[in-house]
């Protein structure tokens, strides 16, 4: 079993770190979280969490409400094991950090710019969460699986 000491950072990059990549970060820590450390940051980060993005989640039971929006400057000296993009933007900002294995660009359509009445707001925030749920979900029983088999052949 892995340890806290010893799970691999998976860092979630968008340009402002408000809507997407916490829904990602949320999500993917909420089912991964045992097995990965799980952080988010921007390229310009916003500064805040975005409400809509706080209450989609709490709609599904994950609570953003701690979470802030952090500069990927602040990652730069730790070691992270994989890079997951979820905007353009920040796709093509990305630095490479020490130690990083793994990239991968899933880009997501960006909720916050979503126009309407706070219903038809809503409704982006949510069709974008289940859309990033979908994925991140998908990559966590991948991950799962490699641990899984990693370890069964360490015990042989």
């Amino acid at each position: 079993m892995t340890t806290s000491k010893n799970r691999p950072t998976i860092l979630i990059l968008c340009t402002g770190n408000s809507c997407r990549s916490h829904l990602a970060e949320g999500i993917l820590r909420a089912v991964a979280g045992a097995y990965l450390d799980v952080q988010s940051a921007g390229s310009k980060p916003a500064g805040y969490v975005h409400p809509l993005a706080i209450k989609a989640m709490g709609e599904i039971g994950i609570d953003i409400s701690t979470h802030r929006s952090k500069h990927l400057n602040e990652f730069l000296g730790h070691k992270i094991e994989t890079v997951i993009t979820v905007c353009g933007n920040a796709d093509q900002v990305c630095p490479t950090f020490p130690g990083q294995v793994n990239r991968h660009h899933w880009g997501f359509d960006d909720p916050a710019h979503a126009s309407g009445t706070d219903e038809e707001k809503m409704q982006v925030f949510r069709r974008v969460r289940d859309e990033i749920r979908r994925v991140f979900e998908a990559y966590a029983a991948g991950r799962a699986d490699e641990a899984n088999s990693a370890e069964s052949q360490t015990a042989c």
